[in-house]
């Protein structure tokens, strides 16, 4: 016998924060004239990034050499990626934090 599965409030309250950011988060782009429409930003400090994604995003996300941050904004999309270079590599991670500090 399968057991049908409810929706949680939690649930339906995070789908809705969630539909509720997307449309804002459109309504601020298509407030500025065509030519300033960049489709990503901050809103509240949450990333969003409506662009089509490329390679150099995605690896930009997931696996950036560059910085040893482990959260990122989304390659696509709201909210943060997590790195996974600096997690795999984490000696490299260091020495590179020590740099950004100085």
């Amino acid at each position: 016998m399968k057991r049908k599965k409810s929706a949680s409030p939690i649930n339906f309250i995070f789908g809705l924060l969630t539909l509720i950011y997307i449309v804002i988060a459109i309504t601020q782009q298509l407030q500025r004239p065509k030519e300033e429409r960049t489709w990503y930003g901050k809103i509240a400090g949450i990333p969003y990034d409506f662009r089509l994604p490329t390679i150099e995003r995605i690896r930009a996300a997931y696996w950036n050499k560059d910085t040893s941050q482990i959260f990122l904004p989304q390659a696509f999309g709201i909210g943060w990626a997590i790195n996974m270079y600096p997690i795999i590599h984490p000696q490299e991670s260091q020495e590179l934090q020590y740099q950004e500090i100085q």
